[in-house]
């Protein structure tokens, strides 16, 4: 009986002890947990209630309870809150300073901004009671006036992140007129680049918004040396042409027939040409609004074929005194070249960018095409070749042609290369531009000037600046003998100088030195077949196509 009662009695301790084991690994464990709902209890868990801002906008702004000050502008009133208007450091000092309106409930805004209307109000007002803001492209300008007069900044940002994204040919003149007025940077420097692609390629069948650019702003991009001049410097020409005729006449409409150039063959450019006066245009009461324009064209430039030169004496707009030094400079050269006296062509970046000829170029696919820019190019016949990854460039030389190239073993000469990409709306997508570098190529010579980024894509634009001879020496005595002639005073006068100061382009930043570098290559083989050397078309806003023979 005995050893019954002591087997009970081991069997009850060892319970109790399994027990107690039991209580302590779950009083451990328990004890884990509680410090982790400790910690997680003492962590703020922030949660957005936009059922907040809502009411707050609907019962305080669209239903105006408990207002205390009213806003009347416009001939329109708002019943607002002073403590969300003052949000805005424009009612912020009003309220909280020495004015009048501190202590009043009523306060007349007298707004003489035409930009601003009852709808930008109505949604700049709105946006002090919400943390969002709905904006619209076709109202972006009005909201950024009202914003701006309110000095709301994280709004401005917005309206400028709107424009920004929604470029193009209606809205691009009309963003960077805004963006000058109300000192959005990031918006001017945008169009602008944008308008420095697209002048040319977009504007002569966009006359409505061809329009809208004034004197000042085509003035600055004519003299850029970043403009994507299609075709050649003549196209330039033709487009201020254009343009200035639907300055003059604002009501009348260009007509746009199939297969002619808007801008060239409309009838409202023969104006000028149909003109009995023997004045020049630009020395009229009419004309003189755009003279600074007309003078921001490179001259030497618009005198490369017989053709364009005809077109330039028939419209009469450029004085023929104009053109006299530029035609000085250019004899001269073509002398200096043929007796093979011309220098090496050396000067500094600001130089090139004010002194080289703008040419460009649509590649509408990525397919190999080679082509040439027609017009006199001081003996040398220079193809551009594109073969989808690369871009080259061939001095061409044949011997039936010799009596109009120049005959020297090797000829040199500067250039420089911009590709861009565009989306949809003709943004910038991609862009790549090489330094200005030196090219000495012998006849039938090939070298290359750029391989493609792989981040352009096609259809992509091509603009080529060149400088084929000695650059215009800027002198203050007066004009030198014949035998110095090559040293005569710049004869591109205006402010294109001035204006590159005031905008640099991202290709000015480059440094000197690599105008002085060489590039040669291999000459290749292949044979050619080029059209007339002697410029027989009907105009120089062309660009011939070479074909393999």
């Amino acid at each position: 009986m005995g050893n019954v009662l002591n087997k009970l009695s081991d069997v009850s301790q060892s319970m109790r002890g399994r027990k107690r084991k039991r209580e302590a690994d779950d009083g451990g464990e328990s004890g884990v947990g509680s410090d982790l709902l400790d910690k997680s209890l003492q962590s703020p868990k922030r949660k957005k209630l936009t059922s907040t801002a809502k009411y707050i906008y609907q019962a305080l702004f669209k239903e105006e309870r408990n207002s205390d000050i009213t806003v009347h502008a416009l001939g329109k009133q708002w019943h607002l809150h002073k403590v969300y208007l003052s949000q805005s450091p424009y009612f912020a000092s009003m309220f909280n300073g020495s004015w009048r309106e501190a202590d009043d409930d009523y306060v007349h805004i007298e707004i003489i901004d035409p930009k601003i209307t009852i709808p930008s109000l109505y949604s700049v007002f709105g946006s002090l009671y919400m943390d969002e803001i709905v904006l619209e492209p076709k109202e972006v300008i009005s909201t950024l006036a009202t914003a701006t007069l309110f000095q709301l900044d994280s709004l401005i940002d917005r309206c400028a992140e709107v424009m920004v994204e929604t470029i193009n040919a209606e809205t691009a003149v009309l963003y960077y007129e805004a963006a000058c007025e109300y000192g959005v940077k990031v918006v001017k420097q945008t169009t602008y680049r944008w308008l420095l692609v697209n002048l040319l390629s977009v504007y002569f069948r966009a006359a409505k918004w061809l329009r809208l650019i004034s004197p000042e702003l085509m003035e600055q991009l004519i003299s850029n040396a970043d403009l994507y001049v299609v075709q050649t410097e003549f196209s330039l020409y033709q487009l201020l042409r254009f343009w200035m005729s639907l300055k003059l006449f604002p009501d009348v409409e260009p007509t746009i027939e199939p297969g002619k150039n808007p801008g060239v063959d409309d009838p409202i450019v023969c104006y000028f040409a149909e003109r009995t006066s023997s004045v020049p245009f630009l020395y009229t009461g009419e004309g003189a609004p755009f003279e600074r324009v007309f003078r921001a064209l490179r001259l030497r430039h618009l005198l490369n074929h017989h053709v364009d030169i005809k077109i330039i004496r028939q419209d009469n707009i450029i004085p023929i005194e104009w053109l006299h030094k530029p035609l000085f400079q250019q004899w001269n050269s073509v002398l200096m070249i043929d007796q093979s006296l011309d220098r090496q062509i050396e000067c500094d970046d600001r130089t090139f960018l004010e002194s080289c000829i703008r040419c460009g170029r649509i590649l509408t696919a990525n397919e190999s095409s080679k082509w040439r820019w027609t017009g006199f190019h001081y003996g040398l016949d220079l193809l551009l070749i594109s073969d989808t990854r690369t871009l080259r460039i061939k001095r061409h030389h044949r011997t039936e042609n010799e009596r109009l190239l120049s005959l020297q073993v090797k000829r040199q000469f500067l250039i420089r290369v911009s590709l861009t990409s565009l989306n949809e709306l003709r943004q910038i997508k991609h862009q790549q531009t090489t330094q200005i570098v030196s090219v000495s190529l012998e006849k039938n010579e090939e070298a290359p000037l750029v391989v493609f980024d792989p981040e352009l894509t096609f259809p992509m634009l091509i603009s080529v600046n060149m400088m084929l001879d000695s650059p215009p020496v800027k002198v203050t005595t007066s004009l030198p003998a014949l035998s110095d002639a090559s040293e005569t005073t710049d004869p591109t006068p205006g402010p294109a100088g001035d204006t590159l100061a005031q905008i640099p382009s991202s290709s000015q930043a480059s440094t000197s030195p690599s105008i002085g570098r060489r590039m040669t290559a291999p000459g290749s083989s292949g044979n050619v077949t080029v059209e007339s050397l002697d410029g027989s078309a009907s105009s120089s806003n062309r660009m011939a196509l070479v074909n393999e023979s």
